[in-house]
């Protein structure tokens, strides 16, 4: 009888990787070796420099495929010296698993796919198990989970539900699933006026009263009171920056960055037209040019309270002892692009030490997620 696959002994040896984006580090190599060898049949989907892994178990285009995404990217290191525990070491201390990318994400890919190499050997399920990996979650995201889901499309591969593994408890596990996202923009804003002389004020045009306005009128504008599944949206102002070394020089030009994180109740076009129209007005009362440039990296969604999220919710309950409750909050995450191919939750380890110094995950937690993967599994295919 075959071993149940240990889902820590996989994570140390994700973490060992060195796959800081771009870097693939051998993370998709390692698991591509783990499921070929479980009968999985494995295909690296590059583009450009980044590497993606898609595996399928069962029968291509089956109408019961259930799918996980995830990442073995990373985020840089920081400061090493600031590291009490080897960054790519996978020690074991104190209950906990150390190393970067021990919680966000690589042992949360490591407790799916044990699941589902376990899974598929005991229940030979009739339909499919899809695993997409990406390695530039952490990146600019452009050719990872997009590309395999373009090449999904292109070669006839989809998934009727999916289940993104990144981290969605804040504090203890079992007590969050994301069942949506909100969107991000983020804009820069410059203004341009003409330098002169601070002791001629009126044969300049300062820039930075015009833009200063406008960033007010901005931050303390309401978009939105929130709405059943979300939080009011956000903007944020993050810089502005003159670059003028001199005190008595009018600068000729300004520029400013802010980020809304928005619900549902906007679009990212929509948001981009307020932004241009708000700047108008301001430009055309000053007289200061101002230019808006958008990056959308990400549209809201929302996977509706269903089947998919009773389905979790209940393993999760099973394995955890808690009823997970349904948010939308935090950052964004992959699951942006997968929710136009089909409906995605993320359920995953509690997330306190993502992306930070000394980054660990619960030893405990992971034997967890596995085994809540894995009830996930039965339950879908019964």
């Amino acid at each position: 009888m075959t071993e149940p696959l240990c889902p820590v002994a996989l994570t140390a040896d994700l973490i060992r990787c060195p796959s800081v984006t771009p870097i693939e580090g051998g993370a998709l190599q390692l698991l591509g070796r783990v499921l070929s060898g479980a009968g999985f049949e494995c295909t690296r989907v590059d583009r450009g420099e980044t590497p993606n892994l898609f595996a399928r178990w069962g029968p291509k285009g089956h109408p019961r495929s259930i799918g996980f995404n995830g990442h073995t990217d990373v985020v840089p290191l920081g400061n090493p010296k600031d590291w009490n525990h080897a960054p790519f070491g996978a020690g074991i201390e104190g209950g906990r698993i150390w190393g970067r990318g021990a919680c966000d994400m690589k042992s949360g890919v490591a407790a799916f796919v044990a699941a589902a190499v376990d899974f598929t050997r005991e229940a030979a399920p009739d339909g499919a198990v899809i695993i997409a990996i990406t390695g530039d979650e952490e990146g600019p995201g452009r050719d990872g989970t997009i590309a395999i889901l373009d090449w999904m499309r292109e070669q006839g591969e989809a998934m009727s539900a999916c289940i993104v593994g990144e981290p969605t408890c804040p504090e203890v596990m079992g007590e969050m699933i994301k069942i949506g996202r909100r969107g991000s923009l983020t804009a820069t804003i410059t203004a341009r006026g003409k330098q002169g002389h601070t002791a001629y004020p009126h044969k300049a045009l300062n820039p930075l009263p015009a833009l200063v306005h406008l960033l007010d009128r901005l931050a303390s504008h309401e978009l939105d009171q929130g709405n059943d599944h979300f939080d009011p949206s956000t903007l944020a102002l993050t810089t502005v920056d003159v670059g003028n070394p001199a005190s008595n020089v009018v600068p000729a030009s300004a520029r400013a960055v802010l980020n809304i994180r928005f619900n549902d109740l906007h679009t990212g076009a929509g948001l981009t037209e307020w932004l241009e129209r708000m700047a108008a007005r301001v430009a055309e009362d000053s007289g200061v040019a101002l230019e808006v440039a958008v990056h959308i990296s990400g549209e809201s969604f929302l996977t509706p309270p269903g089947p998919l999220s009773d389905l979790v919710s209940r393993a999760v309950e099973a394995e955890c002892g808690i009823t997970p409750r349904l948010s939308t909050s935090g950052g964004t995450s992959d699951a942006r692009f997968v929710k136009d191919h089909c409906p995605v939750v993320e359920v995953g380890l509690v997330g306190t030490s993502m992306h930070q110094v000394d980054e660990f995950a619960e030893i405990d937690q992971i034997h967890t997620l596995k085994a809540v993967y894995g009830r996930v599994l039965r339950e879908y295919f019964a």
